[in-house]
């Protein structure tokens, strides 16, 4: 299957495809990518741009950029839902607090419920914000509702996927607490709105009194938190009660109609300040370093499934450019430690990736020693050509790949465990061109070493001793 040309996604949601792609191939196995990866290849650039466009192929193929699609637009209408309902709780907080005007309005009562679901809520993602830790993911209830409601709306099993997607790859940038305080703290902003226009809609028409009431406590104690509440919201020109009008409001028939509006009008600033500010405040922030943090987004290339996926797109034969700093000097291996005789040939390959076929067909007097990739290999080897020096040893390397320090020292170190040494600079894979250049240098290389190579088989002198 040939996937249509990808749509055009930003960059934060060609990471989250990315993303996504890696946790279903944790969970599941790998894909079969053999055409994504070729594709990945042919579009060029650095390692996270190819595992980029890889997965967007995979997820064209597999539909999930099209339940990709459809999870932004259930998570659109989740949030429109959540913003309506938002609102509609700030509303009923309202007329919940104020009633039918038929009643006096207690003025504390009132208070509570205006802002006291929104407090609590506030201070524990104020606690969960400093008590979990930098790394964690808290970014409150509303937030995971958000995304979960959204799921539930696309009604597609891979809409799971894309959430776990998308909050692996916050949690790796710490991005996670500020993108969930965007949708939480947003709604809280909606309803604290809603109380707020409800609360001047029903004051502006109907009449409203207002009084507070205790049986244990004495009337300092609502003097002393009437003026500590109504400090912040004077100074930005709400009106505080009086002593004589807080004192008075105290007394059910008292029925003062300036304190009626002076109550009004620090009812409405304390709202404002402690309830609708903080939110505000805070919904500001969490962008901001939402903002700030995903313009900074990268693929963290140390997952394993990344560093995997390196050696298919970029196999070592294309990781173009000085692999190491040039030596002063390179290794020679001279003939003075090589050992005068040996017995039997020795057939050893050098870091081959995949797509050059290995071994070739070999006779029985001729040993596979195989390929040599890591230093546990080398060092094995080593140690038993040492112990057993072979009479013919042929090192068959890619000349697609740069002859760098570690590579040549390597071959200067087999050639002092065998009689005789030969380099075969193996051909290209079918399909493939070699770069003459590279060609060269790994000639020049060779000659400075002074071990003869050649680009055809050597296979028949390994085998009988000449060409």
């Amino acid at each position: 299957m040939t996937p249509h040309s990808l749509p055009s996604l930003n960059k934060l949601d060609r990471l989250w495809v990315t993303e996504t792609i890696r946790l279903r191939e944790d969970y599941a196995g790998p894909l079969e990518d053999s055409e994504a990866n070729r594709q990945a290849r042919q579009s060029g650039g650095d390692l996270s741009s190819m595992l980029q466009q890889r997965a967007l192929w995979l997820a064209r193929r597999d539909g999930l950029l099209e339940a990709f699609q459809h999870w932004r637009q259930s998570t659109r209408l989740a949030g429109f839902l959540l913003m309506i309902l938002a609102v509609s709780t700030g509303a009923g907080l309202a007329f919940t607090a104020l009633g039918d005007g038929h009643q006096p309005v207690n003025v504390f009562w009132a208070l509570g419920s205006l802002l006291g679901l929104n407090l609590l809520t506030l201070a524990m993602w104020v606690l969960g914000f400093f008590m979990a830790g930098r790394a964690s993911g808290t970014g409150g209830l509303l937030g995971r509702f958000w995304l979960w409601l959204g799921e539930k709306l696309a009604r597609d099993e891979r809409a799971a996927s894309l959430v776990h997607g998308l909050l692996a790859l916050t949690r790796q940038h710490q991005l996670t607490r500020w993108l969930l305080g965007i949708g939480a703290h947003g709604l809280w902003l909606l309803a604290m709105l809603g109380a707020l226009l409800t609360l001047l809609i029903l004051m502006a028409t109907r009449r409203y009194g207002f009084v507070w009431e205790t049986t244990i406590l004495n009337e300092d104690s609502f003097v002393f938190l009437t003026e500590a509440l109504g400090a912040l919201p004077s100074l930005l020109g709400f009106h505080v009660p009086s002593l004589e009008q807080i004192r008075l409001s105290g007394i059910l028939d008292s029925n003062l109609e300036d304190a009626r509006q002076v109550w009004a009008n620090w009812l409405t600033g304390v709202l404002l300040v402690y309830g609708l500010l903080p939110r505000l405040a805070l919904c500001l922030i969490c962008y901001g370093r939402w903002w700030y943090g995903q313009a900074r987004m990268q693929l963290d290339l140390r997952q394993p499934a990344y560093r995997l996926l390196q050696e298919r797109l970029q196999p070592p034969s294309e990781r173009l450019g000085v692999n190491d700093p040039a030596p002063d000097r390179l290794p020679m291996p001279g003939a003075e430690g090589r050992p005068v005789s040996g017995a039997g040939a020795v057939l050893v390959a050098i870091e081959l990736d995949d797509r050059q076929p290995w071994p070739p067909a070999l006779p029985d007097s001729i040993a596979d020693a195989g390929i040599l990739d890591d230093r546990a290999q080398r060092k094995r080897l080593l140690e038993s050509l040492t112990q057993q020096p072979p009479e013919r040893l042929v090192v068959a390397c890619d000349p697609r790949r740069s002859p760098d320090r570690g590579t040549l020292s390597l071959i200067s170190e087999l050639s002092h465990c065998a009689a005789e040494t030969r380099i075969w600079l193996l051909p290209a894979p079918p399909g493939e061109l070699l770069n003459d250049e590279r060609v060269a240098d790994w000639h020049e290389a060779l000659n400075l070493l002074g071990i003869p190579y050649a680009s055809t088989s050597p296979l028949n002198w390994l085998e009988t001793g000449h060409d």
